[in-house]
Formats: C-alpha cells, structure tokens, sequence
C-alpha cells in the first residue's frame, strides 16, 4: 500500500511537469545575421585533450556570423595536439584566439576555471558571454537564433538543449534512460521554473549578458562545483535575472561520449546535481526517479504474474494499473524525444529496459563527490 500511495503522490507531480509541456517554447530555429547585434558576442572554449572531437566545434564555430567578435579557447595544457588544432584555426580566422589557463586555484574544478579565464579575456565591448563545450557541433545560424530570442524575450541566461549524436548501441541503450532523470526532474526545455532552486542549465551552450556575469564574478559562485552551469544558472536565477531553457535540437549538436561505458562513468556522476541543490533536494528527488522511472517495469511485471496465480487483490490491481500507465507514457516519452537525437536505433525504443540501472547511477552518485573529471583528479 505504501508503494502505491507513493507512486500516486509521484505520478501526479511527474503529471504537472510534463503537461506544461503542451506550452512550451518552440524550439530554435537558424536564422540569418542580423546587423543590429554585430560584435555582440565573445564565445569562450574551455579544453583538456580534445583532439579527437573539437574539429566539428570549431568548424561550426567558423561558420557563424558577425555576431561573434571573437572565440576564446582556454586550454588547460593539453598534451594531445588540442593547441595544434586551434592555432590552425586561428591563421585562418582571426576570430580565434588561444590562451593557457593558471594552474587551478584551491577550490576550484578545471571546468568553470577555464570558463571564468575566458571571460576574464572578453572583450568589454561584447554585451554576451556564449560558453561552448568542445563535444558540440553548433550549426550555422545558432547565434543569431540565440540572441534574437534572449533580447527579443528579455532573458538575461539562456541555455540550450542539444541534439544529441549516439553511435554505439550501448550508448542509444543507456543514455536516454540517464536523459529521462532530467526530464522526469525538471520542467521541459522552453518552460521557465518557477523557482531557481528548479531551474535547469546545459553549459554545452550557455549564452549569458556579460554585465550580469561581472556582477557575480564571473564563475566564483560555481568554482568548486561539478555541475557548474547549473550551479551558476540558479544562482544567476536566485540574484533576480530572467533565466531560460530552450529546446536548441535544431541549431546544436553535441557528441559526449563513446559508448555506455563512458557514458555511465561521465556523464551519469554530475546528473544528481547535488552540487546545485539541497541534500533534501537531491534525495527527494532520487526517491521520486524511483517511483516513477525505476519501479514501473518491475512493478508491471510482477504484477502480472501475481494476477496469474491468482491473486487479484484490489492494491495488486491498483498497482497494475498505474504502473502500466507509467509504462506506457515513459514509451510514450520517446516519441517526444527522438527529434533530440541525430540518427535512430532500435536500442533506442528499449531504453526503459535501462530506467533502473539509470536511477541506480543517480543514486550512487548522490552519495559521493566526484574525485576525477576530465583526466584530472580533485
């Protein structure tokens, strides 16, 4: 009775935040260069041995328009060819420009260090901060698109949803399952959160006014933090700027990881955002994941089988049928997603089958702070 009673509680809350849904903001599209925001933009690349991955970033980068005045990547001192790759780029547009962070202050991640080098570099003549991770692919017209909607809407932070480029069947297996957390967690991209405690941040393109980010420091709010575009979007949200969201499947891609090894090693031990959020918080929503994304396959199952033998108690029915329900909406879910992935697989559409190992990676990584992040140790 308690399992049932708490995936009521759980799916009547899960029900809210997707039923905003049906509102939402459209998602981006690309447009052309606007002449009214010309030089409005200094993008900053943070790296750490990107070699194998960068070149789509930077030749995305390339391609947009006199929006960006200019495009700062900040190594941490790869040894992998990273630096070779931009000065390349940097003989062939000036736009580019390579810079070596410090070593890392105590209390700081190397992360949001390199981020808050680069904008300690900006020019003071951009009016916007534009964060893009090496792993992403932007698309041309993604700048304009971007800084049309933020001025247009008066937003002061804006982060962007990607589409997401899967290659192993692993991968299409386990990371929809560790995407659904977030969008079981959290309003859908194009929604607002109604408080920053929930607001949600992609720091794969994280487009923030300059002006805001020099009344906060820079990065100083989020230096220690493992999640810290989201670490930094609600303390942004929290000072009283208008902060979004929004569903950027059309303007960005993003190739994070190789296989579901990786993906469950790096990806899975920043997604309890416990480094953004309460230990209530954080458990509270460890134990909602649970009701509503881990137990409702089990529970079907087993539910079934205990109806075959026999045992037609009313809670046995009950639970049945909320957990069919669940079951079906969460396959349900991956219509909605799939424009968020680039390509399909079949391992996608049996990515519920992952719902208990991708709430189990939440767990285990709500228990301890990360100690390794992108080859360095903390």
């Amino acid at each position: 009775m308690g399992i049932l009673l708490s995936q009521i509680v759980a799916t009547a809350i899960l029900l809210s935040r997707l039923l905003k849904g049906a509102k939402r903001r459209s998602p981006l599209l690309p447009q052309l260069a606007n002449p009214d925001l010309i030089g409005k933009v200094s993008v900053v690349v943070p790296t750490l041995n990107e070699a194998e991955r960068i070149t789509p970033c930077l030749e995305g980068l390339t391609l947009q328009t006199y929006e960006l005045r200019e495009i700062i990547v900040v190594d941490s001192n790869s040894q992998d060819g990273t630096q070779d790759l931009v000065k390349a780029e940097e003989k062939k547009d000036p736009r580019f420009r390579l810079i070596t962070d410090d070593p890392l202050p105590p209390g700081w991640i190397g992360r949001p260090w390199a981020l808050h080098t680069g904008y300690l570099h900006t020019s003071r003549h951009s009016e916007w901060f534009l964060g893009i991770d090496a792993d992403t692919q932007p698309q041309p017209g993604l700048i304009p698109s971007l800084l049309n909607a933020a001025e247009a809407e008066g937003y002061d932070m804006v982060s962007l949803a990607p589409q997401f480029v899967l290659q192993y069947r692993g991968e299409w297996f386990l990371q929809p399952a560790l995407l659904m957390t977030l969008l079981y967690r959290f309003d859908s991209a194009g929604v607002d959160a109604a408080s920053s405690s929930r607001v949600m941040a992609n720091g794969q393109c994280f487009l923030c006014r300059r002006s805001v980010l020099a009344k906060l420091d820079g990065y100083t709010t989020a230096a220690g933090s493992f999640c810290d575009d989201v670490t930094l979007a609600r303390n942004i949200a929290a000072a009283g700027y208008k902060v979004g969201f929004f569903d950027g499947s059309k303007v960005i891609k993003v190739k994070m990881y190789e296989g579901a090894k990786e993906t469950w090693n790096e990806w899975g031990r920043s997604l309890d955002l416990k480094d953004a959020a309460s230990n209530a918080q954080v458990w509270g929503d460890v134990l909602f994941l649970l009701f509503v994304q881990a137990l409702p396959l089990p529970m079907l199952f087993l539910n079934l089988y205990l109806l075959s033998s026999g045992i037609n108690y009313p809670v046995v029915i009950a639970l049945l049928s909320i957990n069919t329900f669940l079951v079906l909406m969460r396959w349900g879910m991956l219509i909605a997603i799939a424009p968020s992935y680039s390509g399909s697989s079949f391992f996608f559409w049996l990515s519920p089958f992952a719902d208990s190992l991708a709430v189990l990676r939440i767990f285990l990584s709500s228990l301890k702070k990360p100690t390794k992040w992108r080859g360095r140790t903390y």
